[in-house]
């Protein structure tokens, strides 16, 4: 079907009856030419030097980025070697973000790899049998591949989060097991039968492994329900552990003592060998236990120990908590350099911009190490009215910031231009915006907004040294203008009105489109009517335009308007309807984000208003530091909301509300281990700061921490209740009982995520802070628990009796 009135060709325009008064017809080409072209070139975009279109891809909300750069590039490589190769064109890659992603993932399943490798050697170290390792090391298979469907079944994507939360778990998975199958051995030991040594011994710590698992993964309850832009990473690791720490107790109450039973029905207990015999294992404990007991000795030594750990603790987080960061900035083999030039650039001086740039960078396209910086592989550059910038890639994935300090002397080296250079971030939302303090200057009076700006721009550079700093629009008012300014009298004297002027400028400068056509077999073209380019060459020409007054007579446009040149704003947003100007601040690495918002907000804003010289604007905090104060309050809720669920929970497992505080006292020793963890990390591995991802660390702390306090108070209540024991007695055969399978356990756990920790590939910058306060945590909590919990319960546990007693007693009655 065919629009019968559509213009077929450019040729049809010219037969259109633009007059006729009965007895002159005046046809378009009595006037005017008509000719193909194409519209006004207004963007500059080049590749390694040469002038290219740019093709942006972008995947479809739920896409497999992977998948579908694969996907692309088959398409991609078959238009390059028929239709494109053709015509002698060629599509090239620019950025492809699969080398980060896959190298990523490939670490991830390395460190997974190994760190169940180093679980299952702990495992065999302390077992010093084959058999038991081999049972217990049955839970990362089944619990990791269940936690994979579980992922499935959420509509989850595997990535790199979930598999390292997943690599987490994996030291964790083996811990209700450990505590399963040593007390089943415990049982053996007894002289007992193999299948009734599984029951007997699974029976007695059901209900420690079950409160344990139940508080790590109620931990995750308030972390699923995060709505900030973080959540999305949170659910990813908290249903990627919570599946796999849940099918690890299944597997520990059901495969470890069938298993158990299956191996060791036929074999009686036997003596150990000389291989099987542990040295330093029994000297370490024996150790353990003397300080343990020491420190429940009496009343005074009890309030010495639970004091001076917990002050301990307390001091240690005050002195090592450090600022806060937003999500990971990534280490991404992209380097985007923003620049700002003076206003009014032609697309020609933007394009000889473009290709001063290259030139100056292409000695390092050759060398690899020139200078220090690495090799580069690609460079692009775009200029555009409002968007200005170049970026480069490294030919090695890694070290692509290295080439940050050539391109900001290349930057430095233009006159009349500054920028910022910036390393895009794996979570950016924007150009620019990965690690950004957004300063809003608004108000009503652009004047004043403008000199506010630049009091903060100037105070920003002196207090936060290596800053970069990029307004948003420039600060600039210089921009040149040309105003045709119209007499009103005149115009209505000659029948015109101001949009009528308008529209014959619009035409007589750039061209004004009036409609279309669609040659047949073609796409859609645009039909413009502009003036004659070579008529045209100067601001004063347009004064001398003839143009049709509204009585069909001809005037100048000189007739009914005035000329002015002047100088304007390039660009003027808004926020909340308010004029505004954004100064993008990125600070430098060794500055946290939280820092620097405290520094802008304090001693910089603060102060400026304080003297009067932001009276007429009002200065507002946004960006990425924005949602870091909202994440952070969150997660701060989402901690006391974590720890109330973990007490209520004991207490309904313990039946007792003074339990639960005792065990919830792991919980700063824990806080105090991880921020050693982090600064032990941060000194000797990698730089790493304390972001939103490392900060769920600590909530994740709380459901795992407390399972060793678990063990010891379940411990001793079934001593006290069940072999009529007296109360540090009771305490005291707890800790020397469970003492075996909680360093079995904390050992699997830190090494299984010490691979993770000290890995420093792509990607390892996601769940390295988290994994650091994990380990940190577990480490040092499994010592000081060892000593703070019997101290402190010891004042408790003798209000407890023996049921065996009391159930006696009762019969007794009952006769």
């Amino acid at each position: 079907m065919r629009t019968v009135s559509q213009f077929q060709t450019a040729g049809d325009v010219l037969d259109v009856v633009i007059a006729d008064d009965g007895v002159n017809r005046v046809y378009l080409h009595d006037v005017a030419t008509v000719d193909n072209g194409h519209k006004k070139e207004d963007v500059s975009v080049l590749h390694n030097g040469d002038q290219v279109i740019v093709v942006g891809v972008r995947r479809e909300q739920g896409a497999n980025v992977l998948h579908m750069t694969d996907q692309l590039e088959i398409v991609i490589n078959r238009l390059n070697t028929s239709m494109l190769d053709q015509e002698g064109l060629y599509i090239d890659w620019v950025y492809d973000q699969r080398p980060y992603i896959n190298r990523a993932i490939s670490i991830v399943k390395q460190n997974v790899l190994i760190g169940g490798l180093l679980a299952i050697g702990v495992l065999l170290l302390f077992l010093r049998s084959l058999r038991s390792t081999a049972t217990i090391a049955m839970a990362i298979p089944i619990s990791a591949i269940g936690a994979f469907v579980f992922l499935w079944l959420t509509g989850r994507n595997l990535n790199v989060v979930s598999l390292a939360g997943i690599s987490f778990a994996v030291g964790m998975l083996v811990d209700n097991s450990i505590v399963v199958l040593e007390n089943i051995d415990r049982h053996r030991q007894m002289g007992k039968t193999a299948i009734k040594a599984a029951y007997e011994g699974a029976q007695e710590v059901w209900g420690a492994i079950f409160a344990s698992t139940a508080t790590t993964v109620a931990v995750f309850l308030p972390v699923v329900f995060i709505q900030e832009e973080a959540g999305q990473l949170f659910r990813d690791i908290a249903i990627a552990i919570t599946s796999s720490i849940l099918l690890s107790l299944v597997v520990s109450i059901s495969v470890i003592p069938t298993l158990i039973n299956l191996l060791y029905r036929n074999r009686g207990v036997s003596q150990k060998n000389k291989l099987q015999r542990s040295v330093v294992g029994p000297w370490l404990a024996a150790w353990i236990m003397r300080f343990s007991n020491l420190c429940m000795k009496n009343v005074f030594t009890r309030i010495t120990s639970v004091v001076a750990f917990t002050a301990m603790s307390i001091v240690l987080i005050i002195s090592l908590l450090p600022s806060a960061e937003y999500l990971p900035l990534g280490n991404r083999n992209l380097i985007l350099n923003i620049l700002i030039p003076p206003p009014g650039y032609s697309v020609a001086k933007q394009k000889e911009l473009g290709r001063y740039i290259y030139n100056e960078a292409a000695p390092y396209f050759k060398e690899d190490g020139k200078d220090g910086v690495p090799q580069i592989k690609q460079m692009f550059y775009v200029g555009a009215d409002r968007i200005n910038l170049f970026g480069g890639i490294s030919e090695h994935e890694t070290r692509a910031s290295e080439m940050m300090p050539l391109f900001n002397r290349i930057m430095q080296s233009i006159p009349g231009i500054f920028g910022v250079s910036i390393q895009a971030g794996i979570f950016e939302s924007g150009i620019g915006k990965g690690r950004t303090v957004e300063v809003n200057i608004a108000g009503n009076d652009i004047d004043a907004i403008i000199d506010a700006a630049r009091t903060v721009y100037g105070m920003t550079s002196q207090n936060i040294k290596g800053a970069q700093i990029r307004p948003v629009p420039s600060l600039e008012t210089s921009y040149p203008e040309v105003k045709i300014i119209p007499d009103k009298e005149k115009l209505r004297a000659n029948g015109l009105t101001e949009s009528d002027l308008g529209v014959y400028v619009d035409i007589l400068m750039d061209g004004r489109k009036i409609d279309e056509y669609r040659p047949e077999g073609t796409k859609q073209v645009d039909l413009v009517i502009k003036g004659d380019e070579a008529l045209f060459l100067t601001p004063e020409d347009i004064l001398n335009a003839t143009i049709v007054s509204g009585l069909g007579d001809l005037i100048r446009i000189g007739d009914v308007a005035e000329l002015f040149y002047t100088q304007g704003m390039p660009q003027i947003n808004h926020l909340e309807r308010n004029r505004t100007i954004t100064l993008q601040v990125t600070p430098p690495p060794e500055v946290a984000l939280q820092a620097a918002m405290e520094i802008i907000e304090k001693d910089i804003v603060g102060s400026l208003a304080k003297a009067g010289k932001l009276n007429n604007v009002t200065v507002s905090i946004g960006g990425n530091a924005d949602k870091l104060t909202e994440t952070r309050k969150a997660l701060q809720w989402n901690m006391l909301l974590a720890l109330v669920i973990t007490y209520l929970l004991m207490a309904a497992l313990f039946e007792n509300f003074l339990y639960p505080l005792i065990i919830l006292f792991t919980v700063p020793l824990a806080a105090a281990g991880g921020l050693i963890g982090l600064r032990a990390v941060n000194a000797l591995v990698a730089p790493q700061a304390l972001d939103v991802l490392s900060m769920l660390g600590f909530i994740i702390l709380i459901g795992t921490v407390v399972n060793n306090a678990i063990l010891i108070v379940h411990q001793s209540l079934n001593n006290i209740r069940y072999k009529n024991m007296a109360g540090t007695t009771a305490i005291s055969d707890a800790v020397k009982t469970r003492i075996r399978p909680i360093f079995m356990s904390a050992t699997t756990s830190v090494l299984a995520m010490s691979p993770l920790v000290i890995a420093t590939g792509s990607g390892s910058e996601l769940y390295r802070g988290l994994g650091s306060i994990l380990l940190g945590g577990l480490g040092i909590s499994t010592m000081f628990t060892l000593f703070v919990i019997p101290s402190l319960l010891s004042f408790f546990i003798v209000f407890e009796k023996p049921k065996i007693q009391t159930d006696s007693a009762n019969a007794k009655d009952a006769l």
